[in-house]
């Protein structure tokens, strides 16, 4: 009986796993269930530690793959299909957490005034906007659905099939509604569509085209990226005095110690320029942010 196959029919009945992450976990178990001589199922602790520490990857790469081993045991020990979890003692290589990078308030109103000089600006313009407004993972931007957009705020698909609502400041809507304006009623359920066969404009096409508008700015493209703007809406927010829990909720971290990685990214110098809680924001959104 194939017990890998099994758990990731679990996952992705009860926990609604994103089928990314669920081929990281088919992944990361069939590798260790064909280098692990017993396999999987017959594996003692010293198997678990020993296959760990013969990796080569980076500690955080190992990390992960010891998460999917430790919620693979834990599964079969709930379906009683093993008495022992190897991995109850295991221990793993300590490793520096890297801060997030993330761009200055005036880097990023340079961003936004240079996607006028793209071909797609207002496109382009709308999804700079949402993204630093609302700190969207780079896939909930691109597929976002037209019936996500729910006036001032947005309905967000995330991670584990989570639903969760953002507000946008008066700058982001406006540059929404001019993009909807332009789009007009095509046939398509995504804010952002494509002719490609996923419907909406892919991350990769996003990138591409946010990796020109930075160079049109004068700022290093390998400075910007999707997750770079993510990273700078949580870092000024929490630099001008947001709550960490209203943080956590806008960015769909599950775990607050995900969020309070933005608590070691704070010069003195960007407290000093951040005097509002989002350098955009309206007095409603700051509300909802102190909530």
């Amino acid at each position: 009986m194939n017990y890998i196959d099994i758990f990731l029919e679990a996952l992705a009945a009860e926990r609604g796993c994103s089928e990314k992450t669920l081929s990281s976990y088919e992944s990361d178990l069939r590798l260790a269930n064909d280098t692990i001589k017993s396999g999987l199922i017959g594996a003692t602790e010293q198997d678990i530690q020993g296959y760990l520490s013969s990796l080569p990857d980076k500690p955080s790469s190992i990390s992960r793959k010891a998460s999917a081993l430790r919620g693979f045991y834990k599964f079969l020990m709930l379906e009683k299909i093993i008495s022992a979890n190897p991995t109850k003692n295991l221990e793993l290589p300590k490793h520096e957490r890297t801060l997030p990078k993330f761009l200055s308030i005036d880097e990023i109103e340079l961003l936004i005034s240079s996607a006028g000089d793209i071909k797609t600006s207002i496109r382009l313009r709308a999804m700079i906007e949402l993204l630093y407004a609302s700190g969207l993972r780079v896939s909930e931007l691109c597929e976002l659905p037209i019936t996500g957009v729910l006036g001032d705020k947005l309905l967000i698909h995330g991670k584990g099939a989570k639903e969760r609502l953002v507000p946008m400041h008066d700058t982001a809507i406006d540059a929404l509604n001019k993009w909807l304006n332009v789009r007009g009623n095509i046939d398509s359920k995504y804010v952002f569509p494509s002719n490609g066969k996923n419907g909406h404009i892919t991350r990769d096409g996003f990138f591409k085209i946010l990796k020109k508008c930075a160079s049109l700015a004068g700022i290093s493209p390998s400075r910007v990226s999707p997750h770079v703007l993510r990273h700078s809406f949580a870092s000024h927010l929490l630099a001008g005095g947001a709550n960490l829990r209203a943080i956590q909720t806008m960015l769909g971290h599950e775990d607050i110690s995900t969020t309070q990685i933005y608590t070691h990214v704070m010069p003195e110098q960007l407290k000093e320029t951040i005097k509002n809680h989002h350098p955009l924001a309206s007095h409603q959104t700051k509300e909802f942010l102190n909530d």
